[in-house]
């Protein structure tokens, strides 16, 4: 990997599979419905960087925003998951992921890829990969200290084994792969100088510079 600060134990992902408006209240401050099933969207994986790196704005948007999310890092390869099958024995591990987003591209072009797959929009890391469970942690969101977003995984509308089976349905997942899991309400504007943040109990401190 390019990225000096960017240490996955798995490798590069050969995809990122995103979930979107998996909180309430988020789809809610965005003006949207809550999804009857889950809503998939990927995110490029040139997007990657590690703990520390800075996060460019990009001249085509002027409204860029963190979001907040856990990261399950994939570790053997499914497809298909039944109700009969344990979709954590095919986990590695999370991460702190912030799902960055040039919203104001997102919502002019209705879908998401190119809001979301700006180089430097997928900051990740640290990794735990002895978490037992992951159903009700903390997670947060910073800018320069204040916080911006509070919530806990216990609030998905859809939890991990469900996304699980049903992501593995739709496309085959490899090793390495990881799934964004959604975000809590509460995202906001990045700035240059601001430094964000997000924090997940028991997994960590995610730490990034923002710069133009």
């Amino acid at each position: 990997m390019e990225n000096s600060n960017l240490n996955l134990s798995l490798g590069a992902p050969s995809k990122i599979i995103c979930v979107g408006r998996n909180y309430a209240a988020h789809a809610r401050e965005l003006g949207n419905e809550v999804p009857k099933e889950p809503l998939l969207f990927l995110k490029a994986p040139s997007a990657l960087i590690g703990n520390g790196e800075d996060i460019v704005l990009p001249s085509q948007s002027a409204r860029v925003e963190h979001e907040a999310e856990l990261g399950i890092i994939i570790g053997r390869q499914c497809k298909s998951l039944s109700e009969e099958d344990d979709p954590f024995e095919y986990i590695h591990g999370y991460l702190c992921l912030n799902d960055v987003t040039a919203r104001d591209v997102q919502k002019g072009d209705v879908q998401f890829t190119r809001g979301k797959s700006f180089d430097t929009f997928c900051p990740v890391g640290p990794e735990n990969i002895t978490l037992p469970d992951v159903s009700d942690l903390r997670i947060t969101a910073r800018v320069n200290g204040e916080i911006r977003q509070d919530g806990r995984t216990s609030q998905m509308i859809f939890d991990i084994p469900f996304l699980m089976r049903y992501i593995s349905t739709q496309m085959t997942l490899n090793r390495g792969d990881l799934i964004a899991t959604g975000t809590p309400s509460g995202v906001s504007q990045l700035h240059p100088g601001d430094i964000c943040e997000i924090e997940i109990e028991g997994i960590g401190i995610l730490r990034n510079r923002i710069t133009k």
